[in-house]
């Protein structure tokens, strides 16, 4: 039977002119979805995005039409076709069509894919299943012909006897011991074994049990070489131990008895609990024993590392009657162990109310201090609902719009449930940062007020559209509260489907300066950019951009012809190889290959700033588990010269076990000199010396002759794992703050101070009499010297351009940063990984940049005291090629070049460079010389496969280390990095419009629902890290991760249509997914969901069936009432197609004693409106509130 259904709510906004535009199919059945995205004067709609998802006899999805998508306004046409067995063995990417047919349904959507960027390429992925009911995958094909014969394969087995080492953990409630000893190792067919081999043949295989919980991950090296990492769990079904690789290959010749202390301490993760199921006390590798505390309803409000573990000093977070975070600081507890703590706390809820006042640390607190009152110091405080006092004015509007009150009037809306204050101490002193955030008439933020350390301000104003795009911010800043107000002005202008097309910027009163001008292809990829320049349609610059068919970048402009003034060229090249397949026959069997995988196999570049520049290639050899092993310079003018490579060996943990690298060809030379030669030596995980063993070298590392000495915080039982000494650079003491961040530096008798904010954002730097300050962005500097360093040496140049008072220097820009001293503008030219390559500027305002206007001396070779690396100087002559910057694969500088701009040392990865040769990137400082951290990773947790030094993996040419934001939206790498997604996207441009339309719907919901918002504030403001993750499944899931925080997977396809009443629309459905899936996140984030292990149907016994079928209802429940919350708030907020949810569908068990398992999982409906304690009524009205979940 025919079915159509057409969303009326679209013609009541946009009237029946714009419907009868439509032509939808007349004998198909699909489903229409529009999303406004702004409108005019007259509050008529003039963007929106319509979709047309056209469905099959059986409801399958068939092809989806964007109407109109494209930069051109002509159809996006992604075709979905099915084998004889229901499933989707082909997988093709959305093709842009010749024109538009308003909706309709395209008979050949695939043939215009020759007229795009897509070419005569492959446009599908292919899955080969096995033939079986089971229907799994035995190999997926990428698109692009390049990889039609370089599948990822899929194996199913059972392990064989002795493969899988037999791991016990034993766990004692009543004394918290927990043993480790080695058995027998599985026999035949105990486990399952599934392997992946990706496209460059790197084999991974999983074991796992029956009870579907991970044993052991296996990365294949060699045939004779594995890297396991062993997961074991105790008797209560708890992940107790992780075996990382290197601990795994000290035990391997053992058989059976205790695991070795000494390697349990140095490289193994452990985890307690309590009778609770919660986490208590857990070691990383390195480090000492951490201590965890909950309240009655499972929030977490004591933590204590094994640094405050001696002075009995525990981190608090007090909570509201809402369960919101009220205020953190330090409490000192002596006498009570953290058994005794528990045992108080586990009968009490620790709330504060919202009444009287505390003064603490230099100001006034408005909550009570009830519970626990032996505050130390307070961090930051956190107001809700209404403004605190001593709150600035509240503007009544901004930029034209309407402020929300913090009381309810006519319109009975105010800032209840939303957060209004945040007040954020200095870690080293008593002086705070106090935001306050202003709401428009919708909840949405559009405006802030923050009041730095030192009594200036950064007030920014928000003009939104109605999709919450901002089209205009203004920004007014002071350092002090008796300075003179910076004003900054940004625009923004959109195509139709809010793609950016320009954004300008301007400072005070000075001319707009364009610093973007977008251009797309029918893909939606940047094709060009203009940067820089106070005109439209020029710029100073006009960047190109190509990708190939996976949606990977290949170039910026073209390296091999600079044309029309391009300053810089850029290539990456993944599959081919143009340069030496051997660039060095000093590692003859490390060979350049063309990599399938995402790895990059050579990077080419040039400039034109100098004539008859060369090109310049690296070409990178990796091993089995995608670890850089060499990066080989080539320049073509003479390819095997042996110059700038880095040659790398690791251990099994991924730490570095010797580098190898080589200088710049001296005049005369056949070759460069090899400069480095540094074996490593450690301790579990921790680097204790570098010895360098390069016969006959006077030059690289170390820098000074008394070395070889590097020193962490204590020990391994008492540590946080912080270097703390590193005598080869001269440095002879770093202390550290509670968050494990310098807050001082001893280097060669010079002291570096920090002064970091309690939330670990970083606002002073003491450099000798150097003072930096970094506020909000804008970074003021004084003095008449400045320090820099390569990450190998230090010194002190005079620089002209520095002042003997503090002066604003630096105001960041999306393309560069504005020069507040000399009022200019620079731009930076950034590679794939953000590396600044090139800056420049319009020094004389020309519109025209003088590519050798800058003269560079020729390096003199030598590594000259007190720097110990290449200088080159220009004697300071002004020019507009600002710096030039080339690096070595682990993001040492090939060179320092000073420039006329040592203020501005954002230079690798685009993170701030040190006095001391660290790059600052905010949770960790980087040594790019010997490629490690100093400190253990925040998120070690994460990768626990690999050492918590290690720097992105030991893959710097494809990954960057994050700033760790607690809300993370899964990238294409992590993508290709689960096993089950990586099967279902077929290009990262796929994967990337998935994301994009959630994160559409992500931003509809927190937009228009308080709740909603303040659950995702709730995850963002977190220690833990949420990834989320865009799946092309209905509906969604969420697992808590060891580490704490979750992986949040959520559909972009069509879910329940179990609603009260209509039918809901695909965009409708997305939302209720990112309800019901933030629902989840949130109650494991406070600890009142649990895990539960997921079923073994083949020997689970019939008593647990009534409590695994309990916990799933508990979960549903809460998840589907927090859900309805939001659905209620959306639909009176006006969203459209959204109703309440009446029915959740759950997967529950039940026993067949007829089944060969036993057990079998079942649908079971759950009516959540009927005999129910929740009533619709009451959902609209908004009475229920997610504070009174338990």
């Amino acid at each position: 039977m025919k079915k159509i259904i057409i969303p009326i709510s679209t013609l009541f906004v946009v009237g029946l002119s714009h419907a009868q535009a439509l032509n939808l199919s007349t004998d198909q059945n699909y489903v229409y979805s529009k999303t406004y995205l702004d409108y005019d004067t007259n509050n008529q709609a003039i963007k929106a995005t319509e979709t047309v998802q056209y469905l099959d006899g059986l409801g399958r999805p068939k092809q989806v039409v964007n109407i109109k998508a494209s930069p051109l306004q002509r159809d996006i046409v992604s075709h979905i076709e099915y084998d004889g067995f229901g499933r989707q063995a082909l997988d093709y990417l959305p093709v842009p069509q010749g024109g538009t047919m308003n909706g309709a349904i395209v008979p050949n959507p695939l043939a215009n894919a020759s007229n795009t960027p897509l070419g005569n390429e492959v446009i599908f992925a292919k899955k080969e299943f096995e033939n079986s009911p089971l229907d799994r995958i035995l190999e997926q094909k990428q698109v692009g012909q390049a990889w039609s014969d370089k599948p990822v394969k899929f194996n199913y087995d059972a392990n064989i006897d002795g493969e899988v080492k037999k791991f016990t953990a034993t766990f004692d409630y009543t004394n918290l011991e927990s043993k480790l000893t080695l058995s027998t190792s599985y026999t035949i067919a105990q486990l399952y074994k599934n392997m992946v081999t990706d496209e460059d043949g790197n084999k991974t295989i999983e074991y796992k049990n029956g009870r579907g919980q991970v044993l052991l991950i296996r990365k294949v090296l060699s045939d004779t070489e594995n890297a396991d990492t062993y997961y074991v769990y105790n008797n209560y079904d708890q992940l107790a131990y992780v075996i990382p690789p290197l601990a795994a290959d000290a035990v391997k010749n053992l058989t059976s008895g205790l695991f070795p202390d000494i390697t349990l301490n140095n490289l193994c993760y452990q985890y307690k609990y309590d009778s609770r199921n919660r986490l208590v006390e857990k070691k990383l590798p390195g480090k000492g024993w951490e201590y965890m505390v909950y309240d009655k309803t499972d929030r977490l409000i004591f933590t204590q590392d094994a640094v405050m573990h001696p002075s009995k000093k525990w981190l608090f977070t007090k909570y509201d009657q809402f369960g919101r975070v009220a205020y953190t600081g330090v409490i000192h507890l002596p006498g009570q162990t953290r058994e005794e703590l528990q045992a108080i706390t586990n009968n009490q809820v620790i709330t504060e109310k919202r009444e009287g006042s505390l003064f603490s640390n230099g100001i006034l607190i408005f909550y009570s201090n009830d519970m626990y009152s032996q505050i130390e110091t307070v961090l930051s405080v956190n107001y809700y609902d209404n403004y605190p006092r001593e709150t600035p004015p509240i503007p009544s509007q901004i930029l034209g719009q309407d402020v929300l009150s913090q009381y309810s009037q006519n319109s009975n809306i105010s800032t209840k449930s939303l957060p209004v204050a945040s007040y954020v101490k200095n870690i080293e002193d008593d002086n705070w940062t106090k935001n306050y955030t202003w709401y428009d008439q919708k909840g949405r933020p559009i405006g802030s007020h923050s009041i730095n350390h030192l009594g200036g301000y950064t007030k920014t104003e928000s003009e939104l559209d109605f999709s919450g795009t901002p089209k205009m911010v203004v920004t007014r800043h002071k350092r002090l509260d008796s300075d003179t107000e910076k004003v900054i002005t940004e625009n923004f202008t959109y195509d139709h489907q809010n793609r950016l097309m320009t954004h300008t910027h301007k400072v005070d009163n000075n001319p707009v300066e364009y610093l973007a001008q977008n251009i797309y292809n029918e893909l939606s990829q940047l094709e060009s950019k203009k940067v820089g320049g106070t005109s439209l349609g020029s710029g100073l610059q006009q960047v190109d951009y190509l990708y190939n068919i996976r949606g990977w970048m290949t170039q910026i402009n073209d390296p091999g012809n600079l044309v029309n003034g391009d300053l810089f060229g850029y290539k990456i090249k993944y599959n081919q190889v143009e340069g030496e397949q051997t660039p060095n026959n000093d590692f003859s069997t490390l060979q350049v290959k063309p990599k399938y995988n995402g790895n990059i196999a050579e990077i080419d570049w040039k400039t034109s700033t100098q004539e008859n520049e060369p090109l310049k290639r690296y070409g990178y050899v990796y091993d089995g588990l995608n670890r850089l092993k060499a990066g080989f310079y080539q320049k073509d003018i003479n390819p095997t010269a042996k110059e700038y490579f880095e040659k790398i060996d690791y251990d099994l943990n991924g730490n570095i076990m010797r580098l190898q690298r080589s200088a710049e060809l001296m005049t005369g030379n056949t070759a460069a000199f090899k400069i480095d030669n540094l074996k490593y030596d450690y301790i579990g995980n921790r680097l204790t010396k570098v010895t360098e063993e390069e016969i006959g070298k006077s030059d690289g590392y170390p820098y000074l002759a008394s070395h070889n000495t590097i020193e962490y915080d204590n020990n391994v039982t008492n540590g946080n794992g912080n270097m703390t000494k590193h005598l080869d650079k001269g440095i002879s003491s770093i202390q550290y703050n509670y968050l494990n961040l310098p807050k001082q530096i001893t280097q060669n008798a010079q002291i570096t101070n920090y002064i970091y904010r309690a939330d670990g954002v970083k606002v002073k730097k003491l450099f000798g009499d150097i003072e930096t300050n970094y506020l909000d962005g804008f970074q003021y500097k004084s003095t008449k010297s400045s320090g820099v360093g390569n990450g190998g040496g230090f010194g002190t140049i005079d620089d002209p351009n520095e002042v003997a008072v503090m002066k604003l220097r630096i105001i960041p820009t999306s393309e560069g940063y504005f020069d507040a001293l000399s009022n200019q503008y620079i731009y930076n030219y950034t590679d794939h990984l953000g590396n600044v390559r090139l800056s420049y500027s319009d020094t004389n305002k020309d519109g025209i940049v003088q590519a050798r206007q800058y003269f560079v001396s020729e390096c003199n070779g030598n590594w000259n005291p007190p720097f110990e690396f290449p200088i080159c100087i220009d004697n300071w002559k002004p020019g507009e090629i600002v710096e030039i910057n080339n690096y070595y694969p682990f993001g040492l500088l090939h060179n320092y070049t000073t420039t006329t701009q040592n203020a501005y040392q954002y230079k690798y990865n685009g993170k701030e460079l040190q006095e001391t040769g660290m790059y600052d990137y905010g949770a960790r400082m980087y040594m790019p010389d010997i490629g490690r951290w100093g400190v253990i990773d925040p998120l070690a947790e994460v990768y626990r496969r690999h050492s918590p030094y290690n720097y992105v993996v030991n893959n710097p040419i494809r990954f960057i280390d994050p700033d760790g934001m607690r809300i993370r939206w899964a990238s294409w790498g992590d993508v290709q990095n689960d096993e089950e997604l990586s099967k279902t996207f077929s290009s990262r441009k796929e994967y990337r419009e998935a994301r994009r339309e959630l994160k559409k719907q992500y931003r509809e919901v927190v937009n228009n629902s308080e709740t909603a918002s303040l659950i995702y504030n709730d995850l963002e403001k977190d220690s833990n890290t949420h990834t989320i993750f865009a799946t092309k499944e209905n509906g969604g899931s969420t697992v808590k991760n060891d580490d704490g925080g979750t992986t949040i997977k959520m559909g972009i396809g069509n879910g329940s249509d179990k609603y009260l009443e209509g039918v809901s629309s695909l965009e409708a459905n997305i939302q209720a997914t990112v309800a019901h899936e933030g629902g989840h996140a949130w109650l494991k984030m406070k600890g009142i969901e649990g895990e539960m292990s997921a079923p073994d149907l083949s020997s689970m016994p019939e008593f647990k069936i009534s409590a695994f079928n309990s916990y799933v209802e508990n979960r549903e429940r809460r998840a589907s009432h927090i859900e309805n919350i939001i659905r209620g708030e959306l639909i009176n907020n006006g969203i459209k197609n959204m109703n309440l949810s009446s029915e959740y569908s759950a997967q529950m068990m039940r026993y067949d004693s007829k089944s060969f398992l036993k057990m079998q999982l079942q649908t079971v409906p759950l009516k959540l409106l009927e005999n129910n304690p929740y009533n619709a009524n009451d959902y609209l009205n908004r009475v229920y509130k997610i504070s009174d979940i338990k």
